[in-house]
């Protein structure tokens, strides 16, 4: 069987630090590596650019990989089972099921056991793997009983194609009514100084539960790396950050003026922005494993060296007052892509 071993000679070095996360019954570095912009979603992808950074992950110190199916629709998991399958025993896998391709090529979630099933099989052949390590409900379909789609899930554990099941997007309730099902080994929601919904009540369900809380887009879809002034311009026509309402022009330059006083923090703390954003979801609890994502090699090793950066109190509670729900601008997601989610939100 071809599956990840729980330490690594790329985490040992790291044990001394304490940048150590557990995962379930895995050991992982504190930051993992989002695999979805290398095949989908933020404009046209750089295959031969995503090949690099995906050949020199686990050099950088990266061994938790992050994909999905809906990620170009398998061309993600395809493009990991290719590049990393000579080292696959060196990293934990996570990929997800729960949304899928309607015959006129539109995305349906669909979490019905059928679906679930078929899914994985399906991704079990792309990513060239004998078992997926962390395998996510990518989305709550609300047509189907919890109960019923991770029983699904527990099954595939049976038979051996999946380790662990995890769930993404879903609120405490969701997430109490699944665990006991079956034990859910990670929760996946977005959360970074701008998105804080998961400080409602996931956060603390996930720890009362002994459940990793995986946090994507914790560099809020690269508003706080400092590199994106002009989303109009800057931006593909197909980026999805269009269609995101923080990003929209009469908002995004309102959320731009944070930026300065930000910054200065990671001047005083030695670290660039992006790396700022990475140490304040760490420090904020051990639970807590970031999912940053890029296709670009530069910014993969920038990512991962947050992972030696210590901020002190002072300066975290500078960051929380700076950029919160109360001072960003613009709802996380349009109305109809809100409809989707399954999690607690902030009142109007």
């Amino acid at each position: 069987m071809t599956t990840a071993k729980t330490m690594n000679s790329s985490q040992r070095k790291f044990d001394s630090d304490t940048n150590l996360r557990k995962l379930g019954h895995f050991t992982v570095n504190a930051i993992g590596l989002g695999c979805m912009s290398m095949s989908h979603a933020y404009g046209t992808p750089d295959l031969a650019e995503a090949e690099r950074t995906l050949e020199a992950a686990l050099d950088i110190g990266y061994n938790f990989l992050d994909t999905a199916y809906l990620y170009g629709f398998g061309k993600n998991e395809e493009l990991i089972g290719r590049v990393m399958k000579p080292r696959r025993h060196q990293f934990v896998l996570a990929s997800k099921c729960g949304i899928v391709r309607s015959p006129e090529g539109k995305r349906v979630i669909d979490g019905t056991p059928a679906s679930i099933r078929a899914v994985c099989e399906g991704s079990l052949q792309r990513l060239q793997t004998d078992v997926i390590d962390l395998y996510y409900l990518h989305r709550r379909d609300f047509k189907v009983p919890i109960e019923d789609s991770v029983g699904a899930l527990s099954r595939l554990v049976e038979e051996g194609k999946v380790q662990a099941i995890g769930l993404s997007e879903v609120s405490a309730e969701t997430l109490r009514k699944a665990h006991k099902v079956h034990p859910i080994t990670a929760l996946q929601t977005e959360y970074s100084l701008w998105s804080r919904n998961p400080e409602i009540a996931v956060l603390k369900a996930c720890q009362e539960l002994q459940i990793a809380f995986v946090a994507f887009s914790p560099l809020a879809r690269g508003f706080l790396t400092g590199k994106l002034n002009d989303p109009q311009n800057q931006l593909e026509a197909t980026d999805i950050r269009h269609n995101f309402p923080r990003f929209y022009p009469e908002n995004y330059p309102k959320n731009l003026e944070l930026l300065p006083r930000y910054n200065a923090i990671a001047k005083e703390a030695g670290c660039t922005p992006a790396q700022l954003a990475l140490a304040w979801l760490l420090a904020r609890a051990p639970h807590i494993i970031p999912i940053p994502g890029t296709r670009h090699l530069d910014y993969a090793k920038e990512n991962f060296g947050a992972i030696n950066v210590k901020l002190d109190a002072s300066q975290l509670a500078k960051l929380d007052a700076i950029i919160n729900h109360h001072t960003v601008v613009g709802d996380r997601y349009n109305p109809p892509t809100q409809t989707e989610i399954d999690t607690e939100q902030f009142p109007a």
